[in-house]
């Protein structure tokens, strides 16, 4: 079989999979999905309870709608916002159905290379197609390729406690309490373990918003319901998000929601907190201990919300060109990269920013953003259709790359997160609030912040 004619693989049936496979049916390629999960979209499954702050007009791929058109699907109403499950159930599974044979689920790929070629051996490399092994319930297979293309995701590799990177001292032994995940409180089993309960929730993202929103909702219910926010950096205008300059308004709703928990006295701040160790008392419940020397009063809970980290672990026989600290394409990091582009600016990409020294091999979707934290659907769909058209040899197509988002109202990353000062001293900055805002009542060891009313985000995530 020439090269030609093999199929490109893709790894994983989440959103950009799908969209990467719909382009290359649209192409005439034959494309062959690898999914790890049981059903198509499993990851995002597993988040069905949690409501998108995208709207349906922003979570479909055109190709895709081509190729759903003649089954009779019906687009949801585009300026809706649905769940994780409605995208699953009434989007992504129809795709998965017309896609048919070339989603195999329960397929988790373990190795990808060239045939015969390890890493190492330059002769004759690139005439060699891609080998992909991966195993299901039947043992191990293979298949060859004539490119791949891993969108795979990154939800299986959640980030630890540890303010370090690494698994904070007791982080595994306190499994059993410890969550990586948003609880979903409407699961009656889920609630009775937080309800009444003292919880730590870290991190800093829309994830930890999510919770300290539901938890608040939880509280109003269920006395002694009480969160605990870890922060490794210090409160400043933007630690709630755009707020109402958001263009997307339902994620600016979301830190608005997690504002309110504080203020009203649902959830308290603990800032510049470096979690360097977890600890059981003598109940067996949990003490955060920080780098600092500080020890927070114990809970029964901790909802790690850290962010995301790539497996790169099945791809180290192909010759990849990652950036040292976002582990994300060297071309593409620049762009996306949050301890430089304040308001998660993302100028346009495709093909050429995705592509790595071993030619023929991508990472789309959420992957390929390595660690930094704002990713859209609509950027992974547009990577898809440029990088497939990449591999059909139409470059004008692949470089005509068009990517308008709207403001995200985040501003910094890992670096300024992690920096208990940023934002607070001179208000500088492209989403510097005009003055700090009074909303946190501060943890051990600290006095409470005090500032004057509402943050009001300037520059260029202004309205």
């Amino acid at each position: 079989m020439s090269e030609q004619q093999l199929p490109v693989v893709v790894i994983g049936a989440g959103p950009a999979g799908l969209a990467a496979a719909a382009h290359l049916v649209e192409r005439g390629i034959e494309p062959l999905v690898l999914e790890a999960g049981p059903a198509a979209a499993s990851a995002v499954r597993e988040w069905s309870h949690v409501r998108l702050f995208s709207t349906w007009g922003e979570l479909t791929d055109p190709a895709a709608e081509k190729l759903l058109a003649p089954t009779g699907w019906t687009k949801p109403d585009a300026a809706t916002y649905p769940s994780g499950g409605d995208w699953a159930e009434l989007y992504l599974q129809p795709l998965a159905d017309v896609l048919g044979d070339r989603v195999r689920v329960g397929a988790t790929v373990t190795g990808v290379s060239r045939t015969g070629r390890d890493r190492l051996v330059d002769a004759d490399r690139e005439a060699q197609p891609f080998v992909v092994h991966f195993t299901t319930a039947e043992g191990e297979e293979r298949v060859f390729a004539r490119a791949v293309i891993d969108a795979s995701g990154t939800w299986t590799t959640p980030s630890p406690a540890g303010a370090s990177g690494l698994a904070a001292l007791g982080e595994k032994a306190a499994a059993d309490r410890i969550t990586y995940r948003v609880p979903d409180f409407k699961d009656p089993a889920i609630r009775a373990r937080y309800a009444g309960k003292r919880t730590a929730v870290i991190g800093s993202g829309a994830s930890a918003f999510t919770a300290l929103a539901t938890l608040a909702d939880v509280a109003q219910d269920e006395p002694g319901t009480h969160a605990v926010w870890i922060l490794r950096r210090g409160i400043s205008g933007s630690t709630f998000g755009g707020g109402e300059a958001d263009q997307l308004p339902a994620r600016g709703a979301l830190g608005l929601a997690a504002k309110a928990a504080v203020d009203k006295g649902y959830a308290d701040a603990v800032t510049g907190f470096r979690t360097e160790a977890i600890e059981r008392d003598g109940e067996g419940r949990l003490v955060l201990a920080g780098e600092d020397g500080r020890r927070l009063d114990p809970v029964d809970e901790v909802i790690v919300l850290t962010g995301l980290r790539p497996d790169l672990s099945f791809l180290s026989e192909v010759r990849l060109g990652l950036d040292e600290r976002l582990q994300a394409p060297v071309e593409l990091a620049p762009l996306i990269d949050p301890n430089q582009h304040s308001c998660g600016t993302v100028y346009p990409h495709g093909h050429r920013e995705l592509s790595h020294p071993e030619q023929g091999v991508y990472l789309v979707g959420m992957k390929s953003y390595g660690r930094a934290p704002t990713f859209l659907a609509m950027t992974g769909y547009e990577q898809v259709r440029s990088v497939t058209a990449a591999i059909a040899g139409d470059l004008e197509s692949a470089d005509r790359v068009e990517l308008t988002l709207p403001e995200t109202g985040v501003c910094g990353g890992a670096g300024l997160f992690d920096d208990p000062a940023a934002g607070q001293a001179d208000g500088g900055g492209c989403c510097a609030p005009a003055a700090a805002p009074a909303l946190v009542q501060i943890g051990v060891g600290a006095a409470a912040a005090e500032g004057p009313g509402d943050p009001q985000a300037g520059g260029c995530c202004g309205s």
